[in-house]
């Protein structure tokens, strides 16, 4: 197995990079924020690879850090899951915003991943619940208040009527601070200033 890949970049296209290293120009496939931190073509890249096995190819998929590629092979363990599916998940959002919709039984957010649906969306979260350390995501005191999760929903809710992703609004959410105010106007704002810090 093709463990990692060290090499220069010749070309980043949008789901996938071609790495040369000792004159071998290697496929890989990556989520795109993984593509998009490599740098210009000609600077050196390194890559934690996994190998993909099908009877008839051998697809590469690369990521920046073994955290990724083990949440990646995790991802492969729940049925009907396959590598185009795992990578446009790691794709979508951060692995900690991931691992945060699986923690909170968020079935809507995984579903609005491209290729997703809501049957796979509660499949990952009924299967990954139990392999997954999801306490370290939790939000602090997550013995929150019915009161103070049913704003944070609502809040969801204005943040993609305004354009924003699911997930997008879903790190916005969680980026607040837990003695926020429990005023919907006032959440709203701190959740805007999040996307001006991003």
């Amino acid at each position: 197995m093709i463990a990692s890949l060290r090499g220069n970049l010749l070309l980043a296209g949008t789901d996938y990079a071609i790495v040369e290293t000792g004159g071998v120009g290697y496929h890989v496939f990556a989520p795109r924020p993984v593509l998009q931190g490599m740098g210009a073509v000609g600077s050196e890249v390194l890559l934690y690879t996994y190998l993909h096995v099908r009877e008839d190819a051998l697809v590469l998929y690369g990521f920046s850090s073994m955290e990724q590629r083990v949440f990646f092979e995790t991802l492969l363990s729940v049925t009907g899951v396959g590598p185009r599916m795992a990578l446009g998940l790691l794709s979508a959002a951060p692995i900690d915003q991931i691992h945060l919709a699986i923690a909170t039984e968020n079935t809507a957010l995984l579903a609005q991943v491209p290729g997703i649906g809501k049957k796979t969306a509660a499949r990952l979260v009924l299967e990954l619940k139990g392999k997954l350390d999801l306490n370290k995501v939790m939000p602090t005191g997550t013995t929150t208040a019915p009161a103070v999760s049913h704003l944070n929903t609502e809040l969801q809710d204005v943040l993609t009527s305004l354009g924003y992703s699911a997930l997008e609004a879903q790190s916005a959410v969680s980026s607040l601070p837990a003695d926020a105010p429990q005023d919907l106007e006032e959440r709203l704002r701190l959740a805007l200033r999040y996307f001006g810090g991003v």
